[in-house]
């Protein structure tokens, strides 16, 4: 019978990363120097998380779908990704700033590479003093302008700035050029698809003077430069007001939908009506989960996936906590 599952990190060693995933986040990341990122759920090829709790440990994502389909992921998620999760949950250590880049959209993904695109959306966990994220070209920047900016090493001066602060949110459509900058920490929800084209590397080069690999060309078919209108919320910062004891909403879309639980007393959350998987990270606390006869904790940094056959769990704090809640509709 399914219940609960924990995954073991996936740890990726990046030249902008750092060490607050261990620091603040509690993961060893022995043997990396500089760990920019922690896969926590993820069945991207060759990047497949593997169970760590109960009688299930050891196998994987891509194993436990075949096996239990709908009653993992949910009947409608299965019909329409078939094996496939559709999406990938990692946190991010930008102890440097990332490449300027874009993702490709679903239409151009599919096009090139049979994939779907990459939307994504940040959530802060911590900022250093003037730390801030680069989302979207700023007003009115044209094609022309981008291609002179490019030839002359500027880019970096057509973006929009925000600065961040923890419990910040963002939201990057794909087709948006979009940097993370240095000093901040984040947990990402995406599309599972790790298709990205470098724009712009502020000009670094190794200790040998090579500039890291740029893909221009491919990224000129994907960004976006006028704001296109529909019912997609725009990039940049989501705003929202946060509740204490109950379920504050912070953003819908048809790739996630996330919610954010700040909480002291138990709560109690019944997903009859969903038919999806759910999905908690631990931002802060520790948290008993109750689901049947299942029993699992939450500290700070773990990640849990509910089956979407369990419907309903009752969290449990310790104290004063924080949990973000990501589920599909």
């Amino acid at each position: 019978m399914l219940y609960p599952l924990k995954f073991k990190p996936i740890l990726k060693e990046k030249i902008w990363g750092g060490r607050k995933i261990e620091t603040i986040l509690g993961k060893s990341i022995a043997p990396l120097q500089n760990c920019g990122e922690s896969w926590e759920v993820s069945a991207i090829e060759e990047n497949v998380s593997e169970i760590s709790n109960g009688f299930l440990s050891e196998n994987d994502l891509n194993e436990l779908i075949e096996i239990y389909m709908g009653d993992l992921v949910g009947d409608k998620i299965y019909e329409q990704f078939g094996l496939g999760f559709p999406l990938l949950v990692k946190f991010i250590d930008a102890e440097d700033d990332l490449s300027v880049q874009v993702h490709p959209d679903d239409e151009l993904a599919q096009q090139r590479y049979g994939q779907n695109g990459k939307n994504e959306i940040w959530y802060i966990l911590s900022a250093e003093e003037g730390a801030g994220c680069y989302i979207g070209f700023k007003k009115g920047v044209t094609k022309m302008q981008y291609l002179q900016a490019l030839e002359n090493g500027t880019v970096d001066h057509l973006l929009e700035f925000y600065s961040a602060q923890k419990g910040d949110l963002f939201f990057i459509p794909a087709g948006t050029i979009h940097a993370i900058g240095k000093g901040i920490l984040l947990a990402e929800i995406q599309q599972p698809s790790d298709i990205t084209y470098r724009i712009f590397d502020w000009n670094r080069v190794d200790e040998e003077g090579n500039e890291r690999e740029l893909h221009l060309e491919e990224a000129l078919d994907a960004l976006h430069f006028e704001e296109e209108e529909g019912e997609m919320p725009k990039a940049g910062k989501v705003e929202y007001k946060e509740n204490f004891n109950t379920t504050t909403t912070l953003f819908r879309s048809e790739f996630f939908n996330l919610n954010l639980l700040h909480f002291e007393k138990p709560i109690q959350k019944v997903f009859v009506e969903i038919d999806s998987f759910v999905i908690y990270i631990c931002l802060e606390g520790h948290v008993h989960c109750f689901t049947n006869h299942n029993q699992e904790t939450l500290e700070a940094g773990e990640v849990l996936l509910l089956p979407a056959c369990s419907e309903e769990i009752n969290l449990v704090p310790c104290h004063e906590s924080r949990l973000l809640e990501i589920y599909l509709s």
